[in-house]
Formats: structure tokens, C-alpha cells, sequence
């Protein structure tokens, strides 16, 4: 094992070169969030790829996660997000409680990430389509063949992961969901740990680690010709990431003098939620914890005419949403309308402060 665990240190060395690609910025701060991002990347990875790998007794774990700071691919502050390892040769049953969250959806996916930094969508269910009883519990099968009766969440033969999102109005008061999975179907008996399996989990993890990361360092070389720009870039580019259907996506690159503020004007369709959030380099959101690096459709102030005003500045203008940059001066952005009736796409302009 000590030649798997050699293995395994020196290929997170080479993942590291991507610090170093031409078009990552050499101030201290990116650089300094590279490395935390990195370390971030690895411990979602490992969680996932060499901890609850058995689909035959899965268990829902968050990621990214907000309490243990894993943050990947534009991550919704106002989002729990929860996934499970599973096999389409298998039939599930997730059990929950409702709670008071607005927005619940589970797809089911083949998590390509280790491998080439996709994730193909199998089927999706959203929890308004799931009966709820008087005691806000729930229940529904997840399987290849539809069952006789109640909600179904398809999978695909070679499906291998269930994805949840669970999408807060106000973190402050809404209570989250709680669920739980169960194969009905586990064949063979446990088998212990061993060498060999060790060393493949740690690939995988290793897969894992250097297809995030190369994912989204390509979004940011995408973005990054278009500084301030907003319009849409087709919605294939999110999905095949793992995005949820009912989700139109916004991104872009933002870039900011400390005198100069980006305003951002958009009307606001009806829909079940939107917001804005301002990302690093890395594609992660900015310290939402701290301080105001996003909105949504619970916190934002419209203005009398309905419409909204976005400010992105490293103070506050006085109008506006004000966005902070908090110490940054480039970056991601992402912006959502969900289940929307339309998708305006806003204009923005940079000025002076």
C-alpha cells in the first residue's frame, strides 16, 4: 500500500500544475483560493469516491457543503445540496420529511466527473410531484422499470448517482428536508476492504479531483473574453455539467477597477426563484456567511416599476442591490431564473463611483 499511497500523492502534484495555467491570475488572492480550492475538491472527492462507494447501502451525503466549505461549479448559497452513489441494476426507496423549503428536485445521473467532468442527466422529479401526507413525510422509488404506483424517479441502466437539491427563500427561517435512501435489492453479502479496492477508490478520487477542477477552469477560460457581459450562452454547457433542467442558467466573467461599479438591470419573470451570486476565479461563491456577495427573489428590493437593479462595487453606491466584491477585483458570476415563464437577459454597464 505504501506504493498506492506514493501513487496517489504524486498525481495530486500534478494536478496542482493547474495553479499555474496561462490564464489563472498571480495575484495572492487567487492563487492563495487555488490552493484552498483545491483542498476543497479533494476532500468532496474522497468523501464521495473512497467513502459510501457500495450502492448497495448508499447514503445521502452534502456536497458542496457549506458547513465542512466544499464549494464547486457555481454553488447556489441558497442550495443543500445532497447525493447519493446508486446502480441502475438496482431498485431504491427514498424516504424524507417535507420540511418548509420552497424548492426540492432529485435526478438521477451518470456521474461522469472522474472521467471526463460531465454528468448525464437520467431522469429528474421534482417534489411537487410527490405526494406529501398530513405528517409532511414522503416517499418514492427510484428504478430503471416504472413502478405500479406513487412518484418514480427514473434511472438509466448505468446510472450511478442521485443528486438532491434543496433550494432556500430564507436560510434564516426555512427548515430543510431530511431524507434517507435504501436498496430494496442488495444482492451478495459485504465484502471487506481490500488493497485493491483501496488503490481504485483513490483513482477515482484522483478522477475526480482533476475533472472538477478542469471543468471549471474551462468555464473561466470561456468566460473570461467577455468581462461584464451578460447573454446566453445556450444551456447545454451547464447541463452536461450536472445542472437541473427546470434552471435557466446565466454565467459570465466580471472584472472591476476600485473606482468602477458594474449596474446590472433586468425585469424579473414569474418564476419560483432567482438570484445573483458573485463567484472567485475558481468558480466558487464569494463568502456568503460574511457578507452580501449574493441576492434572490426573498432578499432583493425591487424597484417601483418591478424591474431590479444589481450593483457588483467594492462599497456600497447608495442604490441598488449592492453586490460586494469582497476584496476582489475579477471573477465568475452566475445569475438563475427557476421555473420561469421567461428569460430576460439583463443589461449591465460599468461606472464610476
Amino acid at each position: 500500500m505504501s506504493a498506492t499511497w506514493e501513487k496517489f500523492c504524486t498525481d495530486l502534484l500534478e494536478v496542482g500544475k493547474i495553479l499555474e495555467d496561462d490564464i489563472v491570475p498571480q495575484d495572492s488572492l487567487t492563487q492563495a483560493e487555488g490552493v484552498r480550492y483545491l483542498s476543497r475538491l479533494l476532500r468532496y472527492a474522497t468523501i464521495n469516491c473512497v467513502e459510501y462507494t457500495d450502492p448497495r447501502w448508499p447514503q445521502f451525503t452534502s456536497a458542496p457543503n457549506p458547513n465542512m466549505m466544499t464549494k464547486i461549479g457555481a454553488d447556489n448559497p441558497d442550495n443543500i445540496y445532497m447525493r447519493a452513489n446508486i446502480s441502475g441494476k438496482f431498485t431504491y426507496r427514498i424516504t424524507g420529511t417535507r420540511g418548509t423549503i420552497p424548492l426540492i428536485t432529485f435526478g438521477s445521473r451518470v456521474n461522469r466527473y472522474h472521467i471526463d467532468g460531465t454528468m448525464l442527466q437520467t431522469g429528474d422529479l421534482h417534489i411537487h410531484d410527490v405526494e406529501v401526507d398530513e405528517n409532511g413525510r414522503f416517499q418514492f422509488i427510484a428504478s430503471v422499470d416504472e413502478p405500479a404506483d406513487g412518484a418514480w424517479l427514473p434511472l438509466a441502466p448505468d446510472s450511478n448517482l442521485i443528486s438532491v437539491r434543496q433550494t432556500y427563500g430564507d436560510r434564516r427561517a426555512e427548515v430543510p428536508g431530511e431524507l434517507s435512501i435504501e436498496c430494496l435489492d442488495p444482492d451478495g453479502e459485504f465484502v471487506a476492504l481490500t488493497e485493491d479496492e483501496m488503490g481504485q477508490r483513490l483513482d477515482r478520487s484522483i478522477g475526480m479531483l482533476k475533472g472538477s477542477a478542469a471543468t471549471f477552469l474551462e468555464w473561466s477560460r470561456d468566460f473570461m473574453p467577455q468581462p461584464n457581459e451578460i447573454f446566453d450562452r445556450g444551456q447545454e454547457q451547464f447541463q452536461k455539467a450536472g445542472g437541473d433542467p427546470t434552471i435557466f442558467y446565466l454565467h459570465g466573467y466580471w472584472k472591476l477597477a476600485e473606482d468602477e461599479a458594474w449596474v446590472i438591470e433586468t425585469e424579473v419573470p414569474n418564476c419560483e426563484y432567482f438570484n445573483f451570486v458573485l463567484q472567485n476565479f475558481w468558480v466558487e461563491s464569494l463568502d456568503y456567511n460574511r457578507t452580501n456577495i449574493y441576492i434572490n427573489n426573498h432578499t432583493a428590493k425591487l424597484n417601483d416599476d418591478g424591474t431590479l437593479t444589481i450593483v457588483v462595487a467594492a462599497k456600497d453606491p447608495g442604490y441598488g442591490n449592492w453586490i460586494d466584491t469582497d476584496s476582489h477585483a475579477e471573477g465568475t458570476w452566475a445569475m438563475r431564473w427557476i421555473k420561469a415563464d421567461s428569460h430576460p437577459i439583463p443589461t449591465s454597464k460599468i461606472v464610476k463611483i
